[in-house]
């Protein structure tokens, strides 16, 4: 269930407007929030550095993601187990701009929408939700799944207020993607 979403009178009628007209220009449908139980996010206002991702890019959270990610990836250290930074917070912008680059390689937007959220509804705009990997695994890859790494945030994931967000046969329509985990304060 995606419940990384603001409390919705914490989103302005201005945002959602906003969100409204980018979906209009992507073609997004107009009931893509409902159809796919997604709830409307909003951006993190407060984000600290967590370092460089895997491809070298400073990543960042809210402190209480980065301060639980800082003790989950060390607790993993710990055990063994390297698990590394893919990606992390994602503006709406960004997130538009990740769109529109699919939409100019000739991708469907329907095709898009199972790869990643619209904006406005993306997880990383929270400053929550991190995509990870390990160095024996390309990122972003369901593969993933088979990984140490994978095992390891299976099991102890949840003890840093991490989960996993699309499971397979999520009813968000994404994809199965077992590098997608996000923290819920607790």
């Amino acid at each position: 269930m995606n419940t990384a979403s603001a409390t919705p009178n914490l989103l302005t009628s201005a945002y959602r407007d906003s969100i409204a007209a980018r979906h209009a220009e992507f073609g997004i449908p107009a009931d893509y929030a409902a159809s796919r139980k997604l709830a409307l996010c909003e951006e993190a206002s407060e984000l600290v550095s967590i370092g460089a991702d895997v491809l070298g890019r400073e990543q960042q959270l809210t402190p209480k993601a980065a301060a639980a990610w800082r003790r989950m990836q060390a607790a993993a250290a710990a055990d063994g187990v390297q698990i590394m930074v893919v990606s992390a917070f994602r503006s709406v912008a960004y997130q538009c701009a990740l769109i529109q680059r699919k939409l100019d390689r000739g991708m469907d937007i329907a095709e898009i929408l199972k790869i990643n959220a619209a904006p406005g509804y993306s997880e990383h705009h929270t400053g929550r939700t991190l995509d990870l990997t390990t160095s024996d695994m390309p990122p972003l890859e369901q593969g993933f799944e088979t990984t140490a790494a994978f095992a390891w945030l299976v099991q102890h994931a949840g003890e840093y207020g991490f989960h996993l967000s699309y499971p397979r046969g999520n009813p968000h329509g994404i994809n199965y993607e077992p590098w997608h985990w996000t923290y819920h304060e607790t």
